[in-house]
């Protein structure tokens, strides 16, 4: 999966436990009609991905969503979910609001482009399908 847009913030990167576990989380904000701040951790080895981006750039994140379970003391199952980046390219910025985009128009219809039968059709083959 893949999410696109702006990078809103970029954390540090923090350490936890004896273990030496690694996790760096960053927000990137969608460009759509409602945008969305999507966070996103990178862990272990991926936390150094981030370390050529800064906050504005547009980029493309790969990532997977994870889920796990956990029971509490009291014996309540509890579900958590994570979106974990291993992947991130930079976009090239949108055109200016001045520029003109470039489109290809289509090339205007032609007259042998018109709709033809198969000459092979016979109208006595025609079933009695009513569609």
């Amino acid at each position: 999966m893949e999410v696109s847009g702006r990078i809103k913030m970029i954390d540090e990167t923090k350490a936890f436990g004896a273990n030496g576990f690694r996790k760096r989380e960053m927000v990137v904000t969608t460009d759509e009609q409602y945008p969305q701040h999507i966070m996103i951790e990178f862990t272990q080895d991926k936390c150094d991905l981030l370390n050529n981006y800064r906050a504005g750039e547009p980029v493309k994140v790969s990532i997977n969503l994870r889920g796990r379970e956990w029971v509490n003391p009291q014996g309540e199952t509890k579900y958590f979910n994570s979106i974990q980046g291993w992947r991130i390219e930079k976009l090239q910025p949108e055109a200016p609001q001045g520029g003109a985009p470039s489109y290809q128009q289509a090339p205007p219809p032609q007259a042998h482009d018109s709709f033809q039968p198969a000459s092979n059709y016979k109208e006595e083959e025609h079933d009695d399908l009513p569609f």
